[in-house]
């Protein structure tokens, strides 16, 4: 005789009883104001229904992270909404469950150990070079010379690329990735139409893969492939466990990755950190006299900080892919995603005493924890980049720190303007900055209004 089971119910947290399409016109008019304010009614985990995410959970505070960090792939896999709908079927956002794993462990040793630090130099050089063009004792944004300069960096330590090939990516990659950051967050689907957005970036797209393609054959037949260091030599070369090598078409779609998530993220983050930076003058002070004395320890816990309180993602997913989960105490179905609001996560009191407050020494000689801090992701889905971003925030920062003045100001903090999946500074990182060892040197705090006229020795 067979013993028949119950099916475990699905039991979900509490939530707002508004309908779907209000929810979202809420999350588009302000994300935090409604996050916060259900969090206020509901507690730091809710339930609700709203595009693009569907039936979801909302996590805002640390306590439940680490369970869903930890769980299996098999239990909760890839989220939406779905990157890989716009970076490709063969990019590592795309995959899940064994294949992604498989792609992660190739991939990893391009962004870790020797190969990291080998790129150092580049970014030096690179940091150099686009501060030469920022403009002297004026105020300006600061977050397109960012966006310049970190496409720049992984155009070179990335894909090695000069020439003709560097010069079209440049100029392509800042368009589509904008549009295609806008798109991963659409409501609507490409349907193949010949006009729209979607048509728009197709074009772009097959722009990218012919570019791309091109590059790739090219690496493939350099006679010194094994001594380059790049990361698109080690793609080309790299192999599966079996023998098989990565397709074209696979790398391509990787590039993209690499180059529209990687360059947009950290130069965001760069224009938080002037943001912040430029507001907290006696910070700045112990920066600049670190990094005089070759010391580092400040500074990459200042990195670290900017990135709690100023995270350029803010939501993340996983969706439940087995018949249930369970959630602390609810146990949720199949289908549901689960979001975690990283900026309300970075704000939980209990593991981050007086989270408002901007302080990078909190961070200084301590490792951040992997289940509370999570601008990079987490578990089996966190960046893979993320060791090389942190390198590069801190080795900009330093370049910069050396050799230019900051203005501080009393102006506001800048507020969170969306670019779709990424936030950055509304005014785009306003600073004022002065070539250090000149005889006209900036005093330290500036009244927000003050204009800075440009002398004879502010040239060049």
């Amino acid at each position: 005789m067979s013993i028949r089971t119950s099916p475990v119910l699905a039991t979900l947290p509490p939530g707002p009883p508004l309908p779907g399409p209000v929810l979202t016109g809420l999350w588009i008019a302000s994300r935090k104001r409604l996050l916060a304010g259900l969090q206020k009614r509901y507690g730091s985990t809710f339930a609700m229904t709203l595009s693009p995410f569907g039936p979801s959970v909302f996590l805002c505070s640390a306590a439940l992270i680490r369970q869903m960090l930890t769980t299996s792939p098999a239990i909760a896999g890839l989220g939406e909404p779905n990157l890989g709908n716009v970076l490709g079927p063969g990019s590592t956002f795309a995959l899940d469950g064994p294949e992604h794993l498989h792609r992660r462990k190739l991939l990893a040793p391009s962004f870790h150990g020797r190969h990291l630090h080998a790129y150092e130099e580049f970014m030096v050089e690179e940091t150099v070079r686009e501060a030469k063009t920022w403009p002297q004792g004026v105020e300006f944004a600061t977050a397109p010379g960012f966006m310049r300069l970190t496409l720049n960096i992984i155009l070179r330590t990335v894909l090695g690329a000069d020439g003709e090939h560097l010069d079209r990516l440049r100029e392509l990659m800042p368009p589509m990735a904008d549009l295609g950051v806008r798109l991963t967050l659409s409501p609507f689907t490409d349907r193949g139409r010949s006009w729209g957005a979607w048509a728009r970036f197709r074009r772009m797209r097959r722009e990218y893969d012919t570019v791309a393609l091109d590059l790739i054959d090219s690496v493939r037949a350099d006679p010194k492939l094994q001594e380059r260091e790049d990361v698109l030599a080690m793609l080309v070369q790299s192999r599966y466990e079996d023998g098989e090598a990565l397709a074209n078409q696979e790398i391509a779609d990787e590039l993209l990755t690499i180059l529209g998530a990687a360059h947009e993220t950290t130069a965001n983050t760069l224009t938080w950190a002037v943001e912040r930076l430029t507001r907290h003058p006696e910070l700045l002070d112990r920066l600049v006299a670190e990094v005089d004395d070759g010391g580092s320890d400040l500074l990459a816990a200042t990195v670290l900080e900017v990135q709690r309180t100023r995270p350029v993602i803010t939501d993340i997913t996983r969706s439940v892919v087995a018949p249930t989960m369970p959630l602390g105490e609810w146990t949720l179905p199949k289908g549901h995603q689960v979001v975690f609001a990283i900026d309300f996560v970075h704000m939980d009191e209990t593991v981050f005493p007086h989270p408002e407050k901007f302080d990078p020494d909190r961070f200084v000689n301590a490792r951040p924890d992997m289940y509370s801090w999570i601008p990079f992701g987490g578990g089996t889905r966190r960046c893979i980049g993320a060791a090389f971003a942190n390198l590069e925030m801190n080795v900009v920062l330093r370049t910069l720190l050396q050799n230019y003045e900051f203005r501080t100001t009393r102006a506001p903090d800048e507020k969170w303007k969306s670019r779709g999946v990424t936030w950055t500074p509304a005014r785009g990182g306003r600073a004022v900055v002065h070539r250090r060892n000149t005889a006209h040197i900036l005093p330290h705090t500036a009244p927000a209004s003050m204009t800075i006229r440009r002398t004879s020795d502010d040239v060049g």
